[in-house]
């Protein structure tokens, strides 16, 4: 299906700016949906001069009128589509009492409305309301104040002055909905309504009187928790004069605030003020940020205990003659070195996954460093291996130096020369990542004395590839040189 801003762009000549606005308006109009307890439509004039549905949201507070996505629906020329002109046309809100819609069991009674979208003092769009008139019973006072207050934002759309630009978005999880509370403010910062959940998240805070006739800010400033930061947009929210947002800490909880000043022809008459407690939200977002720095401090710490080992490692090889004893300690000094480089990897993330590109290239450079004993050799890598848990990193990282040290030093020799690394990540037949890579060198080839698998690093590799269910293998490369080939399947991100 087309997005919003695809339909807008292929089907109507709208402006940067008005596409914009249509954009602020769907990412805030479930706050409408709600309070109305009414699907809302968004009609765009196409092109062709026709109405088409673009977007369509359904409340969470209430019965719902359509089932089907209303989306790519055009107007027809009976009914919708004049009253989306005339409310277009004449820039006011049309009300239609009462029409029939079918339904799964028939027919349902549906109140509609046209509300037209006005930017700049242009219509850009029109927006329908939709409303299940289902029951006929005496509505609550939280009823009638939320369509009060919808209505009245209802007529801020038609006068431009709704969405608010000056918005903030892209806070903290848990920013408040209608069905969390609803409090209405008055001009000067009075409650004088608030729903039941409203009441609640102030009682958690902290406050344990009246509500209605009291000042939110009083009540927010007098339980405010003092050893906590207050956010500088504070004042804003509490007293309804700014579109923001803020969460305030008292008496063992958070709640998250967010105010959108209520306004006719310009002038503030009060505020709405959404309020929903979060702070078992915030209690289980501290305890994974201290899981996190736990893991993190984790890797931290093997990394400084493996290096230390391999510093160990090396003073012993100093301490040993030339020969096998020490070629095998400083063996053992690298393949501690790796995994050290592995966990010093993951200390500096958030999740138990790495990109082992950077492992591969820390490493493909310090194994140049250490075994080309000064020959020249030059080093090529193809593909990425993406991001692989910790489990798969450690051996892949392993693996992948046992190969390069054995193409420098077996393969390549005194004279030096190239090394080439290709990396083909892909999916097997059960769709499962997996990789395929290959170390090829322009070296000597395959000793037919010495073939693979006959030395203690290939045994390694041969063991670690078999723990990532994988197979490896090793063949003449063209025109010369060895080409080591393995795959490896990936476990899945936890």
């Amino acid at each position: 299906m087309a997005t919003l801003s695809d339909l807008l762009r292929r089907r109507t000549v709208l402006g940067d700016h008005d596409v914009e606005w249509l954009h602020l308006l769907v990412g805030d109009w479930q706050l409408i949906a709600d309070l109305s307890f009414a699907d809302l439509v968004l009609w765009i004039r196409s092109t062709e001069g026709t109405w088409e549905a673009v977007a369509h949201v359904r409340p969470t507070t209430g019965h719902l009128v359509f089932v089907d996505d209303q989306v790519g629906r055009h107007a027809d020329d009976d009914h919708t589509g004049p009253l989306l002109d005339e409310a277009a046309d004449e820039q006011r809100i049309l009300r239609v009492r009462q029409v029939e819609v079918p339904s799964d069991s028939g027919h349902q009674s549906v109140r509609e409305e046209y509300i037209p979208v006005v930017r700049d003092g242009r219509v850009v769009a029109v927006v329908t309301r939709h409303t299940n008139l289902w029951t006929t019973r005496t509505p609550s006072r939280l009823e009638i104040t939320y369509l009060a207050t919808a209505d009245a934002l209802c007529r801020m759309v038609s006068a431009g002055e709704f969405p608010h630009l000056a918005a903030p978005t892209g806070l903290r999880r848990g920013a408040p909905r209608v069905g969390d509370g609803v409090i209405r403010l008055d001009i000067d910062g009075v409650v004088t309504y608030a729903s039941p959940n409203a009441v609640s998240a102030l009682h958690r805070l902290g406050h344990l009187g009246e509500v209605v006739g009291a000042s939110l800010a009083q009540i927010v400033t007098d339980n405010i928790r003092e050893s906590y930061p207050v956010d500088e947009g504070l004042p804003l929210v509490v007293t309804g004069r700014q579109p923001w947002r803020t969460e305030v800490v008292g008496g063992g909880t958070t709640v998250s605030m967010r105010a959108i000043p209520l306004t006719e022809a310009g002038q503030r008459f009060g505020a709405l003020v959404l309020l929903r407690d979060v702070g078992e939200l915030r209690r289980r977002e501290r305890e994974l940020m201290t899981k996190e720095a736990t893991i993190r401090e984790i890797h931290h710490r093997v990394k400084n205990n493996l290096q230390s080992v391999a510093a160990l490692l090396r003073l012993q090889a100093r301490r040993v003659p030339d020969g096998e004893a020490r070629a095998a300690l400083e063996e053992a000094e690298r393949r501690v070195g790796t995994i050290a480089m592995v966990h010093d990897q993951l200390s500096q993330g958030f999740d138990e996954t790495v990109d082992f590109d950077a492992i591969a290239m820390r490493g493909l450079k310090a194994i140049v460093e250490v075994s080309a004993n000064g020959a020249p050799v030059q080093t090529r890598v193809e593909g990425s291996f993406g991001r692989l848990r910790a489990e798969d990193a450690t051996a892949l990282a392993m693996i992948m130096s046992e190969l390069v040290q054995n193409a420098i030093e077996h393969g390549l020799g005194e004279r030096g020369g190239d090394v080439a690394v290709t990396i083909e990540r892909l999916s097997d037949e059960r769709g499962r990542a997996m990789l395929i890579v290959s170390v090829v060198d322009d070296g000597r080839g395959i000793d037919p004395a010495r073939p693979p698998g006959s030395g203690l690093g290939t045994q390694i590799v041969q063991s670690l590839v078999a723990d990532l269910q994988g197979r490896i293998s090793w063949e003449p490369a063209t025109p010369r040189g060895t080409r080591a080939r393995f795959t490896a399947s990936l476990r899945a991100p936890s």
